[in-house]
């Protein structure tokens, strides 16, 4: 049966069944899967990204299960959709097309016009994997053709493929923790831990029983001359340990020029030799080059096979030559450039690039200023935004000119620059003029390129203006990257830093905002100008902004202490500017985000203190936000702080002044009603005060739309509050079995996103559900809560669970 009959039943089929059809390219995923083909082949012949495919495919596998009512894979997709359209067409006579289908071999197509002369090098990396090889280091100089290799052996091997390109400048190198992190939230939907140590463990689980490639481009960047991971980069030590256990079933590829020599590591080298003569004539054939084989003899030779060196040669053969090659190394061969070295090479190419075409010279240098790493290629309009002083219609013209030359490189209408020249690139651009505005207007591309974020790739695509800014050392600028507001999926107008603190970006974000925070205070500190008074009070207004952040991130990690500590100063530095805005319109706006930040960030201190259990402290915060909001324009505050007031008294005791505080907030009937799920977190606090009033019935409820809003935006914190709650009502009613389920879901997820303060609340309920059984595990799990809150500096937390811990040993 082919794949086209049953996309005619499913045709009919699905939309019975959902209301939903297939869109042109779930119907071209099908069809290719169908036929054996890997998500990056039908990429590239649709014309979208590999992991856009990927993201298609995941909808599509997830339609057909809602229609079909069992689960379907891309593994299984073709058995079950052959069975049930078979059983389809037995009771209503539908008739599929049958025809022989060619079974398609899982294996790497040699005969690829861009991929040639490798078959022995693909034999020699099956040999070392049958022998059980986990980790295979590919050395070789630039240009050889390792990254290639590589990417070619694992998208043919592996469905899933995780990818690391390392930057070529130390300083700009991603460090291990942050990969790892990225891997596990990306790749495999789940929340990195606090600790590296924790995390790896959590990618080990991943890849354990998986059948998961891993590339890890151009690593002698992190080498010391020892071909050791210099000191700031030792975390790779770690990571590669991981990935080389016998038992993970992921193979692991590693890329490099230097030989790798850690001694505590167990890896395969892999010497790469240059492409053959067959290879090098095979593709000067595909080109239409006017071959002459003693010139391709001495070009092969003198380039030692180098595949890089191949496409450069070929490119300007055919742009400056008319495809005489003869006549191309009659005149280059006693250049004394043009030597084995790629990098000389590059150098004599782009040197003849800048005196045939200078504006092409110019863009290539330029293009050496993106990072082609978190985002490693970059749009046709990435390129445009670095041609502001060329007319427009010679955009094209110049970007093909360097096309033609082999000195970019180019796929479905994405570009990216080998690392040799790219090293060139931004060599010659540093050195120029041009570097400053170079940067801005990359960061301005970027800023500009993402006008809503609606996934984890929007937001990280939006922070590469981040990293231009600090290139330049314009630090206030790229503070303003983290504080741009756009709206997200949830609906809210937010900045970019509490955007990606949502989705869980916390450790990276951490280490980037107090990069900015350190260098803004060091330049006011040193500066021997004379800053105008608005400068600095722009600075000041940024830096508030940035504290603001900073203080959810430390809140969610348990460093409470640290997050009070920026919080006073968003307050102290808000309170001046607002001291110092003069009364007038066009500062109105000002005048209100100032405001707003003051009471958010009182806010922010009592739910801080609240989960240090001082309570007393965290009601009066409470009540002054109430106090500084009630009938302003930050009203929305005041009803937040009620709910959070609400929680306190019932937590106190105080249930009348609860059930007052509860009425007086209207943001909760106003969210039920418009149904989008922004004060979930708040939904939730409210089911708490009801279950500490004993209305099970509202708090199971508050807690259940919550759970709803949840799971449906991600929002992991939420999510797991929301299941603990229930977990406690489950307890009130003696389901005692519900509420150990609903306990462990909660902190599992609690684990994930590492919120200390909510899994040591969880694992204290956990303990009394235990307690409630007579379970001797209780007391496990009471330590377990003192453990953490011990680690957050939250005495009276300990004290808390210790009364209970006491008072049951005493019955």
């Amino acid at each position: 049966m082919n794949a086209e009959a049953v996309l005619a039943w499913l045709d009919t089929f699905v939309p019975a069944h959902t209301g939903e059809t297939l869109s042109e390219l779930e119907r071209i995923i099908l069809q290719q899967v169908w036929l054996g083909r890997k998500y990056l082949e039908i990429a590239n012949q649709y014309g979208c990204t590999e992991g856009h495919a990927k993201d298609v495919g995941s909808q599509l596998w997830k339609l057909l299960s809602k229609a079909l009512k069992q689960k379907i894979t891309k593994g299984n997709c073709r058995s079950i959709l052959e069975r049930c359209c078979r059983k389809a067409a037995t009771i209503s006579g539908f008739r599929p097309v049958c025809v022989a289908v060619a079974p398609v071999e899982n294996n790497i197509d040699i005969g690829n016009i861009n991929f040639l002369g490798r078959g022995e090098a693909i034999t020699h990396l099956h040999t070392l994997k049958n022998q059980g090889a986990k980790v295979i280091v590919i050395q070789g100089e630039g240009g050889l053709g390792k990254t290639t290799l590589a990417t070619e052996y694992l998208h043919g091997e592996f469905d899933l493929v995780l990818e690391l390109l390392m930057a070529k400048e130390t300083q700009n190198i991603t460090a291990a923790e942050h990969v790892v992190e990225e891997w596990l939230k990306q790749d495999f939907n789940e929340e990195p831990g606090v600790e590296f140590g924790v995390s790896l463990l959590r990618l080990k689980r991943q890849l354990h029983g998986r059948k998961i490639g891993v590339l890890i481009d151009n690593i002698e960047s992190a080498l010391d001359g020892q071909g050791r991971f210099i000191e700031a980069h030792r975390n790779y030590v770690e990571l590669l340990r991981v990935l080389s256990d016998t038992r993970v079933e992921s193979i692991t590829l590693v890329t490099s020029r230097d030989r790798l020599c850690e001694p505590s590591l167990n890896v395969e080298h892999y010497r790469l030799p240059g492409l053959e003569k067959p290879a090098w004539l095979q593709f000067f054939q595909n080109r239409g080059v006017e071959i002459d084989l003693p010139t391709l003899e001495d070009m092969q030779r003198a380039y030692g096979g180098n595949a890089k060196a191949m496409g450069i040669l070929c490119g300007t053969i055919q742009e400056d030559f008319a495809g005489n090659m003869a006549k191309y190394w009659q005149e280059n061969r006693a250049d004394p450039l043009a030597v084995i070295d790629l990098k000389n090479l590059t150098v004599s190419q782009i040197n003849r690039l800048q005196s045939l075409d200078l504006s092409a010279y110019r863009l290539l240098c330029r293009l050496g200023c993106y990072r082609y790493q978190d985002v490693a290629k970059i749009s046709t309009s990435g390129l445009y935004s670095l041609l502001w002083d060329i007319p427009a219609t010679e955009h094209r013209q110049i970007i093909t000119s360097l096309r033609n030359r082999s000195l970019i490189e180019c796929h479905q209408g994405e570009y990216w620059l080998h690392p040799v020249i790219r090293a060139e690139a931004i060599s010659r651009l540093r050195a120029s003029t041009d570097w400053e505005i170079t940067n801005q207007k990359a960061a301005e591309f970027w800023t500009d390129s993402i006008q809503q974020i609606t996934a984890f790739k929007d937001a990280i695509q939006a922070l590469e203006a981040y990293y231009h800014y600090i290139e330049i050392n314009q630090f206030e600028l790229a503070g303003k990257v983290i504080l741009k507001s756009r709206n997200n999926q949830w609906r809210q107008y937010l900045p970019l830093g509490s955007t990606l603190y949502r989705i869980g970006y916390i450790q990276p974000l951490i280490s980037l905002i107090n990069q900015i925070i350190q260098n803004i205070n060091i330049a006011n500190c040193h500066s021997e100008r004379k800053t105008c008074h608005s400068e600095r009070s722009e600075e000041s207004y940024n830096l508030s902004e940035l504290y603001n952040i900073l203080g959810d991130l430390y809140w969610i990690t348990g460093k409470i202490n640290l997050a009070i500590t920026c919080q006073q100063e968003t307050i102290q530095q808000a309170t001046q500017n607002l001291k110092s805005l003069i009364p007038q319109q066009e500062n109105k706006h000002k005048a209100y985000y100032l405001r707003m930040l003051e009471v958010d960030s009182l806010l922010s201190i009592g739910l801080y203190q609240l989960d240090l259990w001082e309570l007393e402290a965290s009601s009066q915060l409470f009540q002054q936000v109430i106090d500084k909001a009630q009938n302003t324009d930050h009203h929305r505050w005041a009803e937040k702080a009620s709910v959070c007031l609400a929680l306190v008294n019932s937590y106190s005791g105080y249930y009348e002044k609860a059930r007052a505080a509860i009425s007086a907030s209207q943001i909760i009937t106003q969210e039920l009603n418009e149904n989008t799920g922004r004060h979930a977190y708040f939904i939730q606090m409210l089911g708490q005060t009801y279950l500490n009033l004993g209305d099970y019935a509202q708090a199971n409820q508050m807690f259940t739309t919550a759970l709803n809003f949840a799971e449906k935006s991600h929002y992991t914190q939420v999510q797991a509050k929301s299941l603990s709650g229930l977990a406690q009502i489950y307890h009130h009613k003696s389901q005692f079995e519900l509420a150990l389920t609903h306990h462990e879901q909660a902190i599992e997820l609690l684990e994930k996103i590492g919120a200390k303060c909510d899994l040591a609340v969880t694992y204290f309920q956990l303990g009394l559900t235990y307690q409630k059984l007579q379970l001797p595990t209780s007391k496990e799990a009471f330590d377990l809560a003192i453990e953490i809150f011990t680690q957050m500096q939250a005495p009276k937390q300990v004290e808390r669970v210790s009364k209970f811990q006491k008072a049951i040993l005493r019955n």
